[in-house]
């Protein structure tokens, strides 16, 4: 017998004996592991970045946050002469080194010209402080000179056709020849930085400067030596106030530290460990965007939860088919069972369901990862040789679930009194299982939750793509990196102007869908009161910018070439206009300190006031701006006609390439990089609806079969009442009405819990939606419409069999 109870062969059999209920317990458990062992890797995934660093616990980047002028910058930046100061300073630190963003270059392959965005200057210290192999070349002198270059093993092969290319020469921009000293092994994926191409910082004259300290553009870092406690070190940050900042201060607005914080500002220091950047740093001038750690517990949960329905479903229907296995409880009882052994039995069964369920769900998972990928926007692969935890995590992801799916029916089927059940008198049948329906409840509970969150995200999404912002951005069209045309792009210009299709052109570099920004402090007066300041961001256009945008003026009037005058002109914000502490801003004069050690003041006068439009993420509330008459010829945005784009765009690379043959060309229309802002926002609600409607499906595969059980067991009433007059539709209504009062148990619960959820998710939009009824009528309809096709199959199926057979089986 004890053979017997530990026989695979036995647990086939009464898996295969019930291969309908079997075939939905499998489905439903593989669907569930397959979406739990791909949002495992996605989690390990996101929670491994930067840990390739041999000195990753030691790494820190230092980052500054600065209260001024009524904003306030939370940075991932700081002054330039800050990490020499601190390596010099303080003898915690090992080593430091600097990364500055100036965007990108134009390197030379042959007679072309390519446009290369991944590239960033560098220190030298650079490789004491990062793991990056290097291939060739040697990393303590590789950057020390100007004028030369590390690159990336995937670059070197790309414009040399090999890997040991050190002494090369790469010619960048079109008049700086570079010697390569350097090649390293390419970024790994799991880095907040994937630069291919490190020029020497050595060459930077800004790098150089010590008195840089009121300037953040060097994303720093630093290693501390073992030992340092990096809390009581950050709190020895403060002193680079005082010994570097505040003499600057004095000099320049004529403040001491202790003044300067007075007047409601301050400056600070703080440490990010490297490996927390990923997930918990969301700054201003990060190097690349970061992930979310909220995202991670989001999804983390979803797993959890969806795995946990389809838990539910074996448990819900084990204890449903109870009176099939009845007998044979009570005749091995009778016969000298055990009620461990018989627990056995059915624990190994739960097993066994739950490894042939991880078979199905690895095939699944290979099938579904360029599905996941192409949502999360990541590289993964299973990697089971890859990942030498992965194999051990499915085997006891198996055990575990085998355990929790089986314990329930194991436990209820196994106190079965012989006597009881071989009398027949077993409680069976759908209404007795008040457990059975609390299950019924927590799973579809989950899948209106999830119903409702995907529902918010896609309201918000569509209101961020809707909501006025203050410009247009529909039929723009943006050409890059017109500074390549050096004095010709003016010409270029008119010449896109004479093409048909072409309304409007401007000629800047700062753009609301772009990431180029310049934050200045403006001076409401000449005096340079610090409580009479404004932090701006200060933009340079022209007189065409502001009506090819379609913006509107709120008061006062636009730049224009009929006014010499506004050389010396200035248009500002609604939002500017609100911090200048009532003051009439068509009389207000703007002061901007051009030389700190001279004192030199720009002074401007304001001839317009521009309404707020949106030129960050609405994440965040429109900030102080005032715009500046000035040629930039970084781009050119031209506002086009709907009809023969392509062919417009045609014509406009044909003049670039008559104008610039060596250069490339590159566009982009502006709603393109305005839905590239949201780009996070829109993977999460794929996501959310991909999970939602898999949770939605378990559910269901276990409502099919607890409806189709409940069916059979009242095969004998629904025969009696047939006989008796009963219709089609009572008899569905019979079979349905219960299942669905659990569906609205589920969305009452359900509601509550997901408007907390998602009013705090929306928390992080400074424009934002409110959560109406209608999203949860829309949820509820959807549930209950779902639940009801899914129950009213077996119902129908049962009114509409033959009584006369029914009844002759009893």
């Amino acid at each position: 017998m004890l053979r017997n109870y530990f026989n695979l062969k036995v647990s086939f059999r009464n898996l295969w004996k019930s291969k309908g209920f079997s075939a939905i317990n499998i489905i439903g458990l593989a669907i569930g592991l397959s979406t739990c062992l791909l949002i495992l890797i996605f989690v390990m995934d996101e929670l491994g970045y930067d840990r390739y660093n041999t000195k990753a616990d030691r790494i820190y980047r230092l980052d500054g946050d600065i209260k001024f002028g009524g904003n306030h910058f939370i940075l991932a930046v700081a002054p330039a002469p800050a990490g020499p100061a601190v390596r010099r300073d303080y003898p915690e630190v090992e080593t430091e080194a600097r990364f500055r963003m100036q965007g990108g270059r134009l390197v030379k392959k042959g007679n072309q010209n390519i446009q290369e965005d991944a590239v960033i200057y560098a220190d030298s210290t650079l490789f004491d402080v990062f793991t990056l192999p290097m291939i060739a070349g040697n990393p303590h002198t590789a950057l020390v000179d100007a004028h030369t270059v590390v690159i990336t093993e995937r670059m070197a092969k790309k414009y040399f056709d090999a890997v040991d290319v050190v002494g090369r020469t790469l010619m960048i921009n079109d008049t700086i020849p570079y010697k390569v000293t350097g090649v390293i092994k390419d970024i790994p994926v799991q880095s907040h930085f994937h630069y291919d191409f490190f020029l020497s910082m050595t060459e930077l004259d800004e790098a150089k400067q010590n008195d840089q300290w009121l300037s953040n553009n060097f994303n720093t870092y630093i290693v501390l030596r073992k030992g340092t406690d990096p809390k009581k070190f950050e709190a020895k940050l403060g002193q680079l106030v005082y010994k570097y900042i505040g003499p600057l201060l004095r000099q320049a607005v004529n403040q001491s530290v202790e003044d300067f914080f007075k007047a409601g500002n301050s400056v600070s220091f703080s440490l990010m460990p490297l490996t927390d950047i990923h997930l918990h740093s969301n700054k201003t001038a990060e190097l690349e965007a970061n992930g979310n750690l909220q995202y991670v517990y989001i999804f983390t949960a979803v797993a959890f939860f969806i795995l946990l329905i389809a838990c539910v479903n074996f448990m819900n229907l084990s204890t449903a088919r109870s009176a099939n296995r009845a007998k044979e409880v009570g005749i091995r009882k009778v016969l000298g069972s055990l009620r461990g052994s018989l627990v056995s039995q059915f624990m190994i069964e739960s097993i066994l369901l739950s490894f042939i369920s991880m078979l199905l769900a690895l095939g699944l998972a290979y099938l579904l990862v360029p599905v996941f990928n192409e949502l999360s926007g990541k590289e993964m692969a299973i990697g089971l040789f890859s990942r030498p935890w992965l194999v051990p995590a499915m085997l006891a992801l198996v055990v575990i679930v085998g355990i929790l799916a089986g314990s329930y029916p194991a436990f209820f089927l196994s106190g079965f009194r012989p006597i009881a059940v071989l009398k027949g008198n077993v409680a069976a049948g759908f209404k007795t299982g008040w457990l059975r329906n609390s299950l019924v409840v927590f799973q579809f509970g989950i899948s209106i939750f999830l119903l409702v969150g995907t529902a918010v995200i896609y309201r918000q999404l569509s209101y961020i793509h809707s909501r006025a912002l203050g410009f247009n951005r529909e039929q723009v069209l943006i050409v890059d990196n017109t500074w390549h045309l050096g004095n010709d792009v003016s010409a270029f210009k008119e010449k896109l102007l004479k093409l048909p299709g072409v309304e409007g052109a401007t000629m800047t570099g700062f753009l609301p869908t772009s990431y180029n920004r310049n934050d200045d402090a403006i001076f409401l007066s000449p005096d340079l009161d610090t409580k009479k300041a404004i932090s701006m961001q200060t933009w340079q256009i022209d007189e065409n910018y502001i009506p090819v945008l379609g913006m509107t003026m709120a008061a006062g009037r636009n730049f224009s070439k009929e006014f010499p005058t506004d050389s010396n002109a200035a248009i500002v914000n609604e939002a500017a206009v609100r911090l200048m502490q009532g003051a009439d801003p068509m009389r207000q004069e703007l002061y901007r300190l051009e030389d700190i050690k001279t004192k030199k003041l720009d002074k401007y006068h304001i001839v317009g006031v521009v309404k707020d439009f949106n030129f960050n993420s609405l994440r965040e509330v429109v900030t102080p701006m005032v715009l500046f008459l000035h040629e930039d010829r970084g781009q050119i945005a031209l506002r086009v006609s709907p009809e023969n784009v392509h062919r417009l765009v045609g014509q406009i690379g044909e003049i670039w390439r008559q104008m610039a043959p060596s250069q490339p060309f590159s566009f982009l229309f502006m709603d393109d990089a305005f839905n590239n802002l949201y780009r996070t926002e829109q993977r999460m609600g794929g996501i959310s609806l991909s999970f939602s409607l898999l949770a939605i499906f378990i559910a269901c595969l276990g409502l099919f079969g607890l409806a189709a059980y409940a069916a059979e067991q009242r095969t004998r009433e629904i025969g009696i009442r047939k006989v008796l007059g009963a219709s089609v539709g009572g008899i569905v209504g019979l079979l349905s009405r219960d299942f669905l009062r659990l569906v609205v148990i589920s969305a009452v619960i359900a509601f509550p819990l997901a408007w907390w959820a998602m009013h705090h998710w929306l928390q992080d939009f400074a424009y934002r939606i409110t959560i109406g009824w209608e999203v949860f009528a829309a949820a509820g309809v959807v549930a209950v419409g779902i639940a009801l096709v899914t129950v009213s199959f077996q119902a129908v199926r049962a009114a509409l069999a033959n009584p006369v057979k029914s009844l002759r089986s009893e």
